[in-house]
């Protein structure tokens, strides 16, 4: 089976809490609207009317409970982000934000990381991110020599939105030793113009010259972007990231790259007691052997931090023009983007994990990519088969109808992000031509009884969850443009569900999260209007106005309004 063996840790005992709210919608569908819950010891013990929560509390031999009444707002169950780089979107809220909302051109961007330069101590790097090219006016990525007007004295990297890559300045590459002579290492790519000079943009496994010794050294396994801090920092970005994922109504996160260094940071967050958020962690795929050899067999862990499985790559990112078409992309002839396994190769692997029990979780855009995964996947099914095993695809951006009917066949998992197509899916259309429309064909997987999850593979997009939801009920992009037929649209409560109870499943965790059912875990978001009741237009403006895990509130939208305020006067 596929769910969380949990060791648990021991209760904790609280006076009971009566949750009252005029609409909850509980994603159960044997009750799908209740007024009121029952909590106590960080679960849920019963969901339904006061009268009956009230009820409860008194056959169970509680004492009276106290009252939360939460008036006209809406709650929902705590939203679970399946795919998501914590540690990462932590680091990137340290450096320049360059994204859409702050810059609109290249001088713009220049300007924001000068900015911050003069503000650096001499030596140590600039560092910027979320700029997505098709949104600039300019339409192309900056260049190494835009950059050295930043500093020519130190490090400066400015990451895409993709997160697969972006661009440096001349002083890195000399740094580093690359100059137009380097080979493009396997797996990535330093860019050239049409005389051969670097452009100063790189891709995926050349990131490796910036993410130093201790970096994600793992060849054709997948791309390497994590950059290194002292631990002590790393710890404060991942405080950082919590606080994000909690102003959104995240409660539970999948870590969709977990390295050493990930592994190390979050048992340090739960030694110290710090880690408010669930965390599910995905290994990545080059650290199979040793799980192996550990007998790592099957999830496990606490409600609090859990292993999930294994985290693969077949090709590169559709943002960045590194997913793989073999025949070059209509925006450009030239790029193909990459595998990284032979198909043969990336077949054991899977295999392997399936023979062990272990869930796999597999980074693919492209046909061609799609088709390695999925075909590895009946392979191991066919081996040794298993109704359970809830393999995943994470973004599955562009696959056939024949190969959703597949997924379908074999119980395999699509984990999308909505939010991709929100912010650049013009780019998409811009690299491949129209097929892109159908980037992320959520209605099709529905139609085919394929489950549907979204998340927001933050720091790619926000953890805003309504967003995401928003997306995947219009497909309307940042620029207004609606992106495929409807077809393609799923309802808002599918797309609540899909940040929901669909992403516990994914997860391994649906019975004890992902709906707002006596036994579970008090997981939930309170939000200031109903996102069902809504148009679906305006689901992304709702506000979070707390979120709970646990049954403890560790976020509320007036402490963090108050919190602003002060910084103001600071």
């Amino acid at each position: 089976m596929r769910k969380l063996r949990s060791f648990d840790v021991p209760a904790r005992t609280f006076i009971p809490q009566l949750v009252t709210a005029s609409t909850v919608h509980t994603m159960d569908p044997d009750q799908p609207h209740a007024t009121a819950m029952l909590l106590h010891d960080g679960s849920l013990l019963a969901v339904g009317t006061e009268a009956e929560c009230r009820k409860a509390a008194t056959e169970l031999g509680l004492p009276a409970p106290s009252v939360h009444d939460l008036g006209d707002a809406t709650v929902v169950p705590g939203f679970i982000d399946a795919h998501a780089h914590p540690l990462m979107y932590g680091q990137l809220k340290t450096w320049v934000d360059c994204g859409p909302e702050k810059a609109k051109s290249i001088p713009e961007i220049v300007a924001l990381l000068k900015e911050r330069a003069a503000a650096t101590p001499n030596g140590l790097p600039v560092r910027g991110y979320g700029y997505e090219q098709t949104n600039l006016i300019e339409q192309r990525h900056p260049t190494a020599a835009e950059l050295d007007e930043v500093a020519s004295d130190r490090e400066v990297y400015l990451m895409n939105a993709s997160g697969h890559g972006g661009v440096v300045n001349n002083y890195t590459f000399a740094l580093h030793g690359v100059d137009r002579d380097t080979e493009n290492p396997a797996g990535g790519e330093f860019f050239r113009d049409e005389n051969g000079e670097l452009t100063g943009e790189l891709s995926d496994a050349a990131c490796n010259i910036l993410t130093g010794l201790e970096g994600v050294k793992i060849g054709h396994h997948g791309p390497n972007f994590h950059l290194a801090d002292a631990p002590e920092e790393h710890l404060r970005q991942l405080q950082i990231a919590q606080e994000g994922f909690l102003a959104g109504g995240v409660t539970t996160v999948g870590d969709a790259q977990v390295s050493r260094r990930e592994f190390d940071m979050y048992l340090r967050m739960a030694d110290a007691n710090q880690l408010k958020i669930r965390v599910g962690m995905y290994l990545l795929s080059h650290l199979l052997d040793e799980a192996a050899e550990m007998g790592l067999h099957g999830a496990f862990g606490n409600a609090q931090l859990s292993f999930a499985g294994f985290k693969f790559y077949a090709d590169g990112t559709l943002g960045g023009w590194t997913a793989y078409f073999p025949d070059g992309y209509v925006g450009d002839p030239c790029r193909t983007g990459q595998l990284y396994h032979e198909p043969a190769a990336y077949t054991e692997l899977i295999v392997k994990a399936h023979r062990l029990g272990l869930q796999t979780a597999t980074h693919a855009q492209s046909p061609t990519a799609l088709e390695m995964v999925i075909s590895a996947i009946e392979a191991a099914q066919g081996q040794r088969p298993d109704t359970d095993a809830r393999h995943r695809i994470e973004h599955c951006g562009l696959p056939t109808a024949e190969q959703i009917a597949r997924m379908a066949a074999a119980g395999i998992h699509p984990v999308n992000q909505p939010q991709h197509y929100y912010n650049w899916g013009e780019g998409v259309t811009d690299a491949i031509g129209t097929p892109g429309e159908r980037f992320n064909p959520l209605g099709e997987f529905i139609a085919a009884g394929v489950p549907v999850t979204i998340s927001s593979d933050a720091p790619v997009a926000e953890p805003l969850p309504l967003e995401a939801i928003q997306a995947a009920a219009t497909r309307v992009t940042r620029q207004g443009h609606k992106l495929g037929g409807d077809e393609l649209l799923i309802t808002a409560r599918q797309a609540l569900e899909a940040h929901t109870i669909n992403a516990a499943f994914a997860m391994g965790r649906e019975d004890d999260l992902g709906s707002l059912v006596a036994g579970k875990r008090a997981d939930f978001a309170v939000l200031a209007a109903d996102p069902l009741a809504v148009d679906a237009g305006e689901i992304a403006g709702i506000r979070v106005l707390e979120t709970w895990v646990g049954g403890i509130c560790h976020f509320t939208a007036d402490r963090e309004i108050a919190a602003d305020k002060e910084l103001e006067h600071v």
